[in-house]
């Protein structure tokens, strides 16, 4: 069996390239698939690349650097066995490297860990211990057991060797294609983004890598602009996979050498990245996988590139599967596909039918209002675009002109997380309140169908609306009906939509009736 040699503390670029080439990943890890993204490089004119590290054995690329490290122990430091801290793929990584050496390991997991991933480890042959509210706490705790124990910590991404096993990513991604213009690489703290950079500047340097960072665990840039590693106040825990508050000192001292640029992405765009890769190549990425992807989208709009090939790294797929409902949610604001408005229209029959009339038969995918005075109600609506930002203005500008207040909610996170679900409560004034829910076909015009059949007839004083991409939607309406009313059951019927009375359900009591 190959055994690499330990490396100096900072081994030049040849040094590098040598401790790749001779690298032992491949007694574990595999040489995985660089496909074609077919349908987005069609909607971005240039051919788009995915250099597919979901297919690993621990479903990340993470197995390349901990079993680099770990095989370049000496016989007595694997003797002691390892030690590691990690929520997630750096410690299924290090269990997995650590058992197929017959080495023992033990993994420190911050105690909110979620039991996807505690088992992962374990069924790699890890040993568990959770530790701390986060993975500062863990990783703490990981070195003074390391210390106590005498056992040897492998870090997830500062250190020679595991930043040499990256590496051999690069080295396949040359080999599979060596017309590449530009390589795109997710940032966390910096190991994958370092190897990349500097193997292939050794072999081909025209080849640019750009390296793509969360905005909210942006280290990399905090630290290019101080011109040293820094600590981030806080990082955000979406794309959980690179938020790191602090970049490594030998990483960043690769990356600033060896990387051509670094560009920055919010979470709607990493959402919309996850539904690329899922349409066109089925893969089903973890936040920090699809980071890479986010922004290549976001360096080829900035720079109007066209006619290049360009590879991005889908680095993980060790995803919990809750996740995918916000995912779902965010992905259209992530592609300017959505817009969310707040506007404001007169309480009186037909004010609905006008402002949809006003959007000109564009598709509106929420809707929601509560009753609340006699002269004026605020809407919370989606509307879906086409055309992204410029069609969005076009909108506010339509329903400014038709005499209506509008304020855009669409960049508004407090919004998108929280009040799009909390529009409602309770009217300000009893009201003879009927409530109906509606089954109809997801097709142009159903909503307006919805509106002219009704809404210009009774009061309508309580609406909820919300496309979930199903072949159905679902609407939940109020209406100020007395006890009989004969007319309004005609036009139920001649609506024709499948419908249920809803006035008794305990829910509507309970939150929502007066």
């Amino acid at each position: 069996m190959a055994v690499s040699q330990p490396l100096p503390d900072a081994p030049t670029g040849a040094e590098y390239l040598r401790a790749v080439l001779r690298s032992p990943v491949y007694e574990v890890a595999q040489v995985t698939p660089l496909q074609v993204m077919e349908k987005i490089s069609s909607r971005l004119g240039n051919t788009v690349l995915v250099k597919r590290e979901d297919r690993q054995p621990v479903h990340s690329f993470k197995l390349r650097g901990a079993y680099a490290m770990i095989c370049a122990l000496t016989e007595e430091q694997k003797a002691r066995g390892v030690l590691t801290a990690s929520a997630g793929n750096h410690a299924q990584g290090t269990a997995l490297s650590a058992t197929r050496l017959g080495i023992k390991s033990l993994i420190v997991m911050p105690v909110s860990t979620a039991d996807i991933k505690v088992d992962a480890v374990r069924n790699f042959g890890g040993e568990v211990f959770l530790y701390g509210e986060n993975f500062d706490e863990a990783k703490a705790k990981a070195i003074e057991l390391a210390q106590q124990r005498g056992m040897t910590f492998i870090p997830p991404f500062d250190h020679p060797a595991v930043i040499a096993g990256q590496g051999t990513l690069a080295m396949e991604l040359l080999q599979q294609d060596a017309h590449i213009d530009r390589v795109f690489v997710p940032v966390g703290g910096g190991g994958l983004a370092a190897g990349v950079a500097v193997l292939i500047k050794q072999l081909m340097p025209q080849i640019k890598v750009i390296g793509v960072e969360a905005e909210d665990s942006a280290c990399l840039r905090a630290a290019l602009d101080a011109g040293h590693p820094v600590d981030l106040a806080r990082v955000g825990l979406f794309a959980e996979g690179v938020a790191v508050k602090r970049i490594g000192n030998e990483t960043f001292r690769l990356c600033q050498e060896y990387l051509d640029d670094v560009i920055t992405v919010d979470s709607d765009s990493i959402c919309a990245a996850l539904k690329d890769l899922f349409e066109d190549v089925r893969a089903i990425a973890e936040p920090s996988g699809a980071l890479a992807l986010a922004g290549l989208k976001k360096y080829v709009q900035q720079h109007n590139i066209q006619g290049e090939r360009l590879a991005h790294i889908l680095s993980g797929a060790n995803l919990n599967f809750h996740g995918l409902r916000y995912v779902s949610e965010r992905c259209e604001l992530g592609e300017q596909r959505e817009a969310l408005l707040a506007v404001t229209i007169p309480e009186q029959k037909g004010s609905f039918l006008k402002f949809c009339q006003l959007l000109g038969g564009r598709s509106v995918t929420e809707f929601n209002y509560r009753y609340a005075d006699a002269d004026n109600a605020c809407i919370f609506v989606g509307v879906r675009l086409t055309r992204g930002r410029a069609e969005r203005q076009e909108i506010i500008n339509d329903l400014t002109s038709g005499g209506y207040q509008v304020v855009d909610l669409s960049d508004d996170e407090m919004a998108k997380l929280h009040v799009r679900y909390m529009v409602g409560g309770r009217p300000s004034k009893p009201l003879r309140e009927r409530l109906y829910s509606f089954e109809f076909p997801e097709s142009p015009g159903a909503l307006l169908k919805f509106l002219h059949t009704l809404g210009t007839h009774w009061n309508i004083s309580l609406f909820h609306y919300r496309s979930h991409g199903t072949d159905y939607g679902r609407v939940l309406a109020g209406f100020e009906l007395s006890a009989e009313e004969p007319e309004f059951d005609k036009h139920l019927t001649a609506l024709g939509f499948d419908c249920h009375d809803e006035t008794g359900n305990p829910a509507f009591r309970f939150f929502l009736a007066g």
